[in-house]
């Protein structure tokens, strides 16, 4: 971190708003730290100013509301997998987070945090698209709340203005006959960043599918929606053809991935294509 930053400790939610006011793009807001105490120690990230907000409770706790769960931004992936209201409306967010890092590292990272960081290897943001979650942003002058999939604008980019705060996530009531699956495939077994990471929630009537609704990160400069899976198999009775094709044309279509050290993008294209093969088949045509 640069010797000229000026760092700031808030313990209210009202503090660290005042603290944001004249805030510029340079300015870091610093929750569990996984992400940005590692930029700065490297010099990738040279903040003006460094808001720390891990002291702010109004950030935290995970709660039910007529449209959906609420989940504070400062939830850690540790509290995820230990509260039951998540594991109850939204079952697929508690596994992904099952899959970020080692136990230290869950005690420590945000749901807020993976989302505001905007990596595209990010492993909770693909189960947030594929919940159609929607993100609430606090400034001193309001609120306002975007649909993740517009909060993400670019590579490590967000539509959250300097002087904002990442409030809290809704992720809406789900329908009770949706089934869910999510898939993380890292170098290692377990601790590892994402190669590919998969979410999809889909609903089928009368064996024919409703609604269908998929995600994917690391495939693209941004997590992603996968539009071609709907566009195939929607008002569709499934079976393995149709499953196998709606696949292999969204690994095609929907996805631009690149060779980097942790992979190449013929590799990510290829796992991705199963990914959604054996996802798929679990839920349209093996799920009870």
């Amino acid at each position: 971190m640069s010797g000229s930053a000026t760092v700031s400790s808030p313990r209210t939610l009202a503090d660290a708003l005042d603290a944001l006011v004249g805030a510029t793009e340079s300015t870091c807001i610093l929750a569990g730290g996984t992400d940005l105490m590692v930029e700065f120690q490297t010099g990738r990230t040279r903040p003006d100013r460094v808001v720390d907000v891990w002291r702010v409770d109004e950030l935290r706790g995970i709660r039910t509301e007529p449209a959906g769960l609420r989940i504070g931004a400062l939830t850690t992936c540790a509290e995820l997998r230990a509260a039951p209201l998540a594991r109850e409306h939204a079952d697929i967010l508690v596994t992904a987070a099952d899959e970020v890092g080692a136990e230290q590292i869950q005690t420590r990272a945000t749901i807020g945090g993976n989302l505001g960081t905007a990596s595209p290897a990010a492993d909770l943001t693909p189960v947030l698209f594929a919940l159609d979650a929607e993100v609430r942003l606090v400034s001193k002058v309001g609120a306002r709340s975007l649909p993740v999939t517009e909060f993400l604008t670019g590579y490590r980019e967000t539509a959250k203005r300097p002087d904002e705060l990442i409030e809290s996530i809704l992720v809406p009531t789900r329908p009770p006959d949706e089934r869910r699956g999510f898939r993380k495939v890292g170098t290692r077994r377990a601790q590892s960043i994402s190669k590919v990471v998969v979410a999809v929630a889909v609903t089928i009537e009368d064996g024919v599918v409703r609604t269908l609704r998929a995600s994917a990160g690391s495939v693209a400069e941004r997590t992603i929606l996968l539009p071609s899976l709907e566009r195939e198999l929607a008002g569709q009775a499934p079976d393995v053809g149709a499953i196998d094709r709606a696949a292999s044309c969204s690994a095609s279509e929907d996805c631009s991935p690149i060779d980097d050290v942790r992979s190449t993008a013929r590799y990510r294209r290829e796992v991705l294509r199963r990914i959604l093969r054996t996802l798929l088949t679990e839920l349209l045509l093996e799920a009870g």
